[in-house]
């Protein structure tokens, strides 16, 4: 990863489906990066494990924290339960989509019109809707296709064009640890996505530390550490108000001296349109790189599908603070806008990680282009 804090992702060169979305670069490249604020790094607190880990702020878990044995191959049965999982959560997205071409025969003017209302319904994006409605009249003309059914095996190859190059799940390379960082807005359910993300790294067999790096909102070191003894996993954490900055270099340095396999680290909610607190995200990573010249190894940000093309913003925003590698989109069970996903793998080219598709410990998945395309075009009466 890049050590150049203002520098964002580029997305691949792409041919197909993605030559008709290269955009202009003029403005994006002529605006300003935002500028950290000058801060002096914080002292080190925690000079070895020796010296106990109650100077660092360290919540210690019930139980010593042990390498789990490694989880069994997945049963027969999980992969149609996931299949149903994202169809269940993309319900609401692809109402329109699912049920549009049942019945339908004739390949017309109306069809390709309703086919791209559906599409701006689930908040694919203006652009987006247009260019698959163009290139699929396109591909229908060129192939001499007669009837709708042919016509949705087009779309969804389409729509697979566009998701599958962000199909690029999470891979945790390094031995002592790998330090992930966690930003996005105001109640997107970053905590949660943490708990949930340890839970699954937890059954996956990696030994794990948390560090509660949102010392400003109210209960939120209180809900970290909630996770932490849920899943049994200790939590690195200091009074409200504390530097963020601080209590993050306290976890990494405890977790190196425990030989920990990853720290996952969370932050303040911060509205992106605020340059001072989105400049503290660039401090935080300055201090990382004391401890680790490589931290953050993954900077995954969390947006909330129900926000719709706003997560466009969102994306743009923090990607320009702190490099993001990797994206988690939560609440897709509770919104008609989960098609805001190929708007940011159109214009990012960023990895979708993960995507969250219910309440349960469970419910977050690793993005899967496939079953996502064909849950959004699933009929009602295979939802379920």
């Amino acid at each position: 990863m890049t050590s150049d804090d203002t520098a964002a992702p580029k997305s691949p060169e792409r041919g197909g489906l993605f030559a008709l979305f290269r955009r202009r670069k003029d403005s994006a490249e002529s605006a300003a990066p935002l500028q950290p604020t000058p801060e002096p790094a914080p002292e080190a607190r925690v000079a070895s494990l020796a010296d106990g880990v109650a100077d660092s702020g360290l919540a210690t878990p019930a139980v010593v924290v042990e390498k789990p044995a490694p989880i069994a191959a997945p049963a027969q049965g999980e992969e149609p339960a996931r299949r149903g999982l994202f169809r269940r959560a993309l319900a609401r997205t692809g109402a329109g989509l699912g049920n549009l071409l049942l019945g339908r025969k004739a390949i017309d003017a109306e069809l390709y019109e309703e086919l791209e209302t559906s599409l701006l319904m689930a908040d694919v994006g203006v652009e987006t809707a247009s260019a698959v409605i163009a290139e699929l009249t396109a591909r229908v003309k060129r192939r001499n296709l007669g009837d709708a059914q042919a016509l949705r095996g087009e779309l969804r190859a389409l729509l697979l064009e566009l998701l599958e190059p962000c199909q690029q799940p999470l891979v945790i390379d390094r031995q002592t640890p790998f330090v992930m960082l966690v930003v996005g807005v105001n109640g997107v359910g970053k905590t949660t996505t943490i708990g949930k993300l340890a839970h699954r790294l937890q059954s996956e067999g990696r030994t794990l530390m948390l560090a509660a790096g949102d010392t400003f909102r109210a209960a939120a070191v209180e809900q970290l550490q909630a996770w932490g003894e849920r899943n049994r996993v200790p939590v690195v954490s200091q009074g409200t108000g504390a530097d963020s900055a601080s209590v993050i270099f306290d976890a990494i340095q405890s977790a190196q001296a425990r030989q920990l396999d990853v720290v996952i680290a969370d932050t303040a909610g911060r509205l992106h349109t605020k340059d001072n607190l989105m400049a503290e995200l660039t401090k935080v990573r300055r201090v990382m790189a004391k401890l680790d010249p490589d931290a953050p190894h993954e900077t995954l940000l969390v947006l909330d599908a129900g926000t719709g093309q706003n997560a466009v913003v969102q994306m743009r925003q923090f990607s320009a603070a702190v490099a993001v590698t990797g994206i988690a989109l939560t609440k897709l069970d509770g919104t008609a806008k989960g098609g805001v996903i190929f708007a940011l793998c159109r214009e990012f080219g960023v990895p979708i990680r993960y995507v969250g598709l219910g309440e349960g410990i469970d419910d977050l998945q690793p993005f899967d282009a496939e079953l996502f395309v064909d849950a959004l075009l699933a009929t009602s009466d295979n939802v379920g």
